[in-house]
């Protein structure tokens, strides 16, 4: 267990405040739940531990580098208690049970929740990984802060029955883009917005008053310039750069069509 003696006595420390870097590489510890009274360290190395959880890196509000490597976390997922970690740029999280036998795809989906990173396992990301990240990475969603977190799979429609109306899907369509908003706005460390808050601010009194598909599209729009509104510069940063790869693509297979 890593005990506030151990680590005051390895950071060579007054209090817990205070320490802004520590080592216990080796040690053979499981329990890290001091870390949560850790809010200012800044870089925490733990590699070669038998660590499962990532749960109690959460509260590490100032953290930058966190080095994992060789420890015993199962599931990727656990990467979601690092999504409001904003300030973290290197990771290192190879050799852990979560990593798979598909290195492409593991890479993609630590970088699709953390799109942050400048170094994951040793390695520089690159802008183009990040972008790429998007189409080839699996969204990770918590379901419950302190509960195992389960993916999603991505999905690019609502699947409706023939009988619906078309008025009733284009209203399912902006519940969806609802729902598509809110993921963006928590993997940008943003609060959700609620039904009635979301439907207010693109214009639209309830979800049964969309009655256009270019009505539809236009109210997702002002949903997005909404967000971006209230977007920091490494958020905007994020959004500049997929947006570019995504218009990359479009414009690729654009091209093949008129082929």
């Amino acid at each position: 267990m890593l005990s506030k003696k151990l680590v005051l006595s390895r950071a060579r420390a007054p209090d817990l405040d205070t320490v802004r870097r520590l080592n216990l590489w080796g040690s053979n510890l499981k329990d890290v739940s001091i870390l949560r009274e850790m809010s200012n360290i800044e870089v925490i190395t733990l590699s070669a531990n038998n660590i499962s959880s990532l749960v109690d890196f959460q509260y590490c509000q100032n953290i930058s580098e966190l080095y994992l490597r060789k420890n015993n976390i199962q599931k990727l997922a656990e990467i979601c208690y690092l999504k409001e970690l904003h300030r973290l740029r290197v990771l290192w999280l190879s050799e852990n049970p979560c990593c798979g036998a598909d290195p492409h795809k593991y890479r993609m989906t630590v970088l699709r929740n953390l799109p942050h990173l400048q170094k994951l396992d040793n390695q520089v990301v690159t802008e183009e990984e990040v972008a790429q990240a998007v189409e080839d990475g699996e969204e990770m969603v918590a379901m419950h802060s302190k509960e195992p977190m389960e993916p999603i799979r991505n999905c690019s429609r609502r699947e409706v029955s023939t009988s619906e109306s078309s008025t009733q899907m284009e209203s399912d369509v902006l519940s969806f883009r609802m729902e598509e908003t809110n993921k963006i706005r928590e993997e940008l460390g943003m609060k959700p917005l609620g039904r009635d808050k979301f439907f207010s601010s693109v214009g639209v009194k309830d979800r049964n008053s969309c009655n256009g598909t270019q009505r539809c599209t236009s109210n997702v729009l002002s949903a997005v310039l909404l967000l971006l509104k209230e977007l920091d510069g490494d958020g905007l940063e994020i959004v500049y750069r997929m947006t570019e790869q995504k218009l990359r693509i479009l414009h690729s297979k654009e091209t093949e069509q008129d082929q």
